[in-house]
């Protein structure tokens, strides 16, 4: 299945029925008078956020979406039926904003959760309703409303625990995999993750949904390499996992370059609790090992240190140390909420 995470559509709601001018005409009753029904009440739009889905494929190709119509009204003062509401499943996390994307509907961060995105036409009088004293036969009747339509983008913003974010080729794909059961493409080249995967890690009796993000550049938020608009999906997370390839001779640039990326695309990202992993330790000297460590801390000068752990993802060295801290670390989050 592809991965969609952006898509706009039309919806229409379903119009009202027309009321019915009818007359009761039966034998021995001289004066029927009026008996028209009302028209039936459109079909109203609901989005439903549904889980287990993680794109928006199914509003690629089929863009515009209608509620039916309520019938007429009828003789013998009875009413149309009303339209059946169309429900559009989306999954959990899904954002509606305007067409613009300048104003947010809905938010539907949890399964099941709904909303009424356009309201179906009311239906149209009969002729009975307008009987009175000085017009015992009107042959008026009123149409049924047109119901709303409207534009809508929608925005899925994937529901996760925790987020890994690096450059490419940090190893977070092959971080991913040795403590989840996903398997994302891994490669010796960059960009092999070109949309975020997802994988469940366990740790003890608790479980933890991570998500692996395409990988970014210095100049992301200016559109260079994949840009930054899988970041979105880190926006609901509740700590960030950066990654770094150890390999690498300078750390803390490398480290400053993201944070300064996430700090340009907003979401406030850089203000979530935060876990620095050093990968491909077991492909460093110990002595630079040690050395570019303290290179790295020392960068941090008198700010706050996030917490540093080394592992090596692809040798599974370090991987039981770093679930346990990141188990720690959440629980801790917990706590604080």
């Amino acid at each position: 299945m592809k991965f969609l995470d952006k898509a706009k559509i039309h919806i229409k709601a379903g119009d009202g029925g027309n009321g019915s001018a009818s007359f009761r005409r039966e034998k021995y009753i001289e004066f029927g008078g009026p008996n028209g029904g009302d028209g039936g009440h459109g079909g109203d739009v609901v989005f439903r956020a549904v889980p287990n889905v993680n794109t928006l494929i199914d509003y690629r190709y089929k863009t515009n979406f209608a509620a039916a119509r309520g019938e007429n009204g009828m003789g013998k003062m009875r009413t149309g039926a009303s339209g059946d509401t169309l429900v559009l499943p989306v999954p959990t996390g899904t954002v509606i904003l305007s067409e613009n994307e300048e104003i947010e509907y809905a938010d539907l961060n949890v399964d099941g959760m709904e909303y009424l995105a356009a309201r179906g036409g009311n239906g149209g009088w009969g002729n009975l309703h307008f009987k009175s004293p000085t017009n015992r036969a009107p042959r008026q009747a009123n149409d049924g409303l047109p119901g709303e339509e409207r534009t809508v983008v929608l925005r899925l913003k994937l529901i996760a625990d925790i987020g890994l974010v690096g450059f490419p080729n940090a190893g977070k794909s092959t971080l991913l995999s040795a403590v989840t059961s996903a398997r994302p493409k891994i490669a010796n080249y960059p960009f092999t993750t070109l949309n975020p995967q997802l994988g469940v890690m366990y740790a003890h009796n608790r479980e933890f949904v991570l998500v692996d993000l395409p990988g970014l550049i210095e100049g992301a938020h200016t559109g260079v390499g994949l840009g930054d608009r899988f970041l979105g999906h880190a926006e609901r997370t509740k700590m960030i996992l950066h990654v770094i390839d150890g390999t690498e001779s300078d750390w803390a640039a490398r480290y400053a370059a993201i944070r300064y990326e996430m700090d340009s695309y907003g979401g406030n990202l850089t203000n979530k609790p935060e876990m620095v992993i050093i990968n491909k330790m077991d492909a460093i000297a110990p002595d630079d090992l040690k050395t570019r460590m303290d290179a790295f801390k020392k960068s941090f000068g008198r700010k706050k240190k996030p917490e540093i752990i080394t592992i090596s993802a692809a040798g599974r060295l370090g991987i039981s140390e770093m679930i346990s801290a990141i188990e720690q670390k959440m629980i801790k989050l917990e706590k604080d909420e």
